[in-house]
């Protein structure tokens, strides 16, 4: 069971960024797929949103609009779309796999390595 994160980097103020989540071992269609991301200093933050108006819990409201996250089950891939970024966006964003019910960080067993965001103004 392995998630592999690509696509960080830096970007400047209002640029948009699309990170990508490689899954195997395992079906993403099988599990409760998210993003988290975690700033030096800061407490781990859920950063999925599937819509504008997603509500759960990991769908953090100050990235509510901005960040949208898809899933392609053909290429077992999780996407994390993130536009008009921030200076306070600047984190390591994880890409984390849960069962069925997972909510808040600790109830998702799986974990990539991270990727590096950092917003520049």
């Amino acid at each position: 069971v392995q998630l592999v994160e690509s696509g960080g980097g830096v970007v400047q103020v209002g640029g948009s960024l699309r990170l990508s989540c490689a899954a195997s071992g395992f079906h993403i269609d099988d599990y409760v797929m998210a993003w988290f991301r975690q700033a030096p200093g800061k407490e781990r933050e859920g950063v999925s949103c599937m819509n504008t108006y997603d509500d759960a819990p990991y769908c953090a409201h100050s990235v509510r609009g901005r960040f949208i996250t898809s899933l392609d089950s053909a290429k077992n891939t999780v996407y994390l779309q993130m536009n008009r970024l921030k200076p306070e966006d600047t984190a390591v964003y994880y890409c984390v796999r849960g069962h069925l019910g997972a909510a808040v960080w600790s109830e998702f067993d799986t974990w990539g390595q991270g990727t590096q965001v950092t917003v520049s103004s």
